[in-house]
């Protein structure tokens, strides 16, 4: 990232930009800053964006070897074409004589580095990935964000917030902008108010409906399975968070004892959850999340299969790892 406002402040740029990773809040952030450095956003003539997977190789550079039309600089921005992953190969040639003129901007999710395109834009410009941001980070930002509005938080209501709410920056810029329009008048931000306001992910009552079934409490458990469909959450898709959260259990207490960030890489979830994470794997034996993850598989083909409805099949599940 500080290579791209270094190059947006001495108004040099590379030839190609790639942006990727599964922070989109960021992503979004930098394509529109750097592309707007680039060329102004009313320059519909010279600036052309590819949407989607359906962009055409031969269309973008065709348009790249047309001269810019009184300005000293073409944009082409793709975004989610997917070529970083198959078939840019056609594009990963002309990496190599971009014409002075044209610039190019590549936004995606996700990349496959041994693909010809990536390694050949990687040569040929810079490739900046955008990974979900530290606790240490987001706490930063969110503070930057509030002392704008002259409003301060405690301690305490700022870890509540985090790991409430995780670390999707979209989604802690939507909490926010609720908080503050709910606390206007207030000085400072309390547990009470994040309580009162904040709408939670369904991760977070996936999280607790297990640790309901590791108290063996199936009336609890099946509350919070009842509040995830009142939330329109479909079976199956709250059977897929299931399997998630069990395979992280799996995979934490396999590596219980290394580090927070070490586990976190390894897992592919937040630093700041680990904690939880490693305490909720303590409540199950190893052998007993085998046999749940198990157990999820086969209550999954029982309901593709047509034997057991998808409501009945989750609830069946969870009553049998709920019940002491």
């Amino acid at each position: 990232m500080k290579t791209i406002d270094t190059d947006i402040k001495s108004n040099t740029f590379a030839s190609v930009y790639l942006l990727y990773g599964e922070e989109r809040y960021l992503k979004r952030q930098y394509k529109d800053k750097l592309a707007n450095a680039i060329l102004p956003a009313d320059d519909t003539m010279n600036r052309s964006s590819f949407d989607g997977k359906d962009v055409k190789p031969a269309e973008v550079i065709d348009l790249a070897e047309t001269l810019p039309f009184f300005a000293e600089r073409r944009l082409l921005i793709l975004t989610g074409s997917g070529l970083m992953k198959s078939g840019g190969e056609e594009l990963s040639d002309y990496m190599k004589n971009i014409p002075p003129f044209t610039y190019f901007l590549f936004v995606e999710d996700e990349v496959d580095k041994r693909s010809k395109l990536y390694k050949s834009v990687k040569a040929a410009g810079r490739v900046v990935e955008f990974p979900r941001q530290t606790q240490a980070v987001l706490s930063k930002w969110i503070l930057m964000r509030l002392k704008k509005e002259n409003k301060q938080i405690t301690e305490t209501a700022l870890h509540s917030f985090l790991q409430a709410v995780g670390d999707d920056m979209d989604y802690i810029e939507k909490e926010l902008e609720k908080l503050l329009c709910y606390t206007m008048g207030k000085d400072s931000i309390e547990d009470s108010d994040i309580a009162d306001i904040c709408v939670f992910p369904v991760t977070n009552h996936i999280f607790d409906m297990i640790n309901a079934m590791a108290e063996r409490n199936p009336t609890k458990t099946l509350s919070y399975y009842y509040e995830l469909l009142a939330l329109k959450e479909a079976p199956m898709r709250i059977l897929f968070l299931i399997v998630r959260q069990f395979r992280i259990l799996m995979m934490v207490k396999e590596l219980a004892g290394a580090s927070s960030a070490e586990i976190a890489s390894k897992v592919g979830i937040p630093p700041f959850t680990v904690k939880k994470d490693l305490m909720q794997a303590k409540s199950f034996s190893k052998e007993r999340l085998k046999e749940a993850f198990f157990d999820c598989g086969e209550t999954e083909e029982a309901v593709k299969s047509g034997r057991l409805g998808d409501r009945l099949g989750v609830e069946l599940l969870l009553v049998r790892y709920s019940t002491p």
